[in-house]
């Protein structure tokens, strides 16, 4: 068992602040092995039935773990999680709950109180920077081929984990899919995350996915919110206070982990150009789990065609541009110029693959910081 720290240190500070954490991620993440890496701490697991029928009285469940520590792990597996987890945190202040999942609360209809208030959210993403290190590792090729899924990226060196691949997108439609929304054409529905994945990181525009899925639009619109709230597809949206000149509407769609966007489009080893794509979607991730409360993750096109990888967005303080480059050499600041432009205040990040010291450069007037993953993490 490697010690993921960073996310320890996550849980145990949102405890801080509220006695009960939800632990929210795709399937294989790592959240039961992380859940039970929780010192001092019972672990029940929601999927066996003898451990649902200890909860089917919520009260008389939490009295008997009086002021101690438990992990309820595929909570959604429950009848009613919700009102289990509403009462902890109404009437068991001196009980510490952490709660997993394999899809967010938002998603199943059995959290219809999404405990607003009364919980604190915690998003494991697939690996970070910080998980590297704890997995002593530091190659950013097999995290990207491999993906960042634990068991995925430990599999042997040079053997692509592809029967897993494809077990774990079978179990993602039979029991997320199936069980939380009863989509009944799976066909269509496999065949449009493929496409997302194929075109992780472009522009999405419904109508193109339409077709080759045999759906309506409107069904395309519901697929991607099934994504999202599965956590499996990010969506990205435009950032404007000048719509007659930026892109205003058009989203961008990310598959959820590089390992997958690789599977999908067929590659079992990476060329110079396909690292890049990969470099954006880590650099993403690691946005993602470093973001601070209330911010919100943008991009930013210009209707001439000038773009801005990422735009940090924070209530109160100016913009923050990131850019995403494999190697910092490569970097035009063409972009970022007219960006700066339009919104002069703002701090400028260069996120690159081949940078371990961060450090600070001025190129064309523009005032940049040139960090890699682990320095971007300390900067947000």
């Amino acid at each position: 068992m490697y010690p993921r720290q960073f996310w320890i240190d996550r849980i145990l500070d949102a405890w801080n602040r509220r006695t009960v954490v939800w632990l929210k991620g795709v399937r294989r993440a790592g959240k039961t092995v992380l859940a039970q890496s929780i010192a001092d701490s019972e672990y029940f697991d929601c999927e066996l039935p003898r451990v649902r029928r200890q909860m089917e009285d919520p009260e008389a469940f939490l009295r008997s773990l009086g002021n101690g520590t438990a992990v309820l792990d595929e909570i959604h597996r429950l009848t009613a999680p919700a009102e289990l987890l509403k009462i902890a945190a109404d009437h068991f202040p001196e009980t510490r709950l952490l709660a997993t999942g394999s899809s967010s609360l938002s998603a199943s209809a059995k959290f219809a109180d999404t405990l607003t208030g009364r919980k604190e959210e915690i998003w494991l993403t697939p690996m970070i920077a910080a998980d590297l290190a704890a997995f002593e590792s530091s190659s950013v090729d097999t995290r990207m081929l491999h993906g960042g899924l634990p068991p995925f990226f430990l599999s042997a060196p040079g053997e692509l984990p592809e029967r897993e691949f494809q077990e774990w997108v079978d179990a993602y439609w039979a029991k997320d899919i199936l069980e939380l929304f009863r989509l009944r054409e799976r066909s269509s529905f496999m065949r449009f995350l493929e496409l997302v994945m194929v075109h992780s990181g472009g522009m999405f525009e419904a109508t193109r996915y339409a077709r080759p899925c045999e759906v309506s639009r409107p069904t395309i619109a519901n697929y991607l919110q099934v994504l999202e709230a599965t956590l499996v597809a990010h969506v990205v949206r435009p950032f404007s206070r000048r719509p007659r000149a930026e892109i205003v509407s058009a989203p961008k769609v990310y598959g959820f982990d590089t390992g997958f966007v690789a599977y999908f489009r067929g590659w079992t080893a990476l060329r110079p150009e396909d690292k890049g794509l990969l470099w954006e979607h880590l650099v993403l991730n690691e946005i993602q789990a470093h973001l601070p409360p209330g911010a919100k993750v943008r991009y930013w096109r210009s209707k001439h065609g000038n773009e801005i990888d990422f735009v940090l967005l924070r209530r109160g303080h100016p913009p923050i541009a990131i850019e995403c480059k494999w190697s910092a050499d490569h970097f035009e600041s063409r972009n970022l110029r007219v960006f700066r432009s339009h919104y002069p205040e703002g701090r400028n990040l260069l996120v690159a693959a081949d940078v371990d010291r961060s450090f600070a450069r001025s190129l064309g007037g523009v005032e940049l910081e040139v960090v890699g993953l682990a320095g971007l993490a300390a900067l947000l």
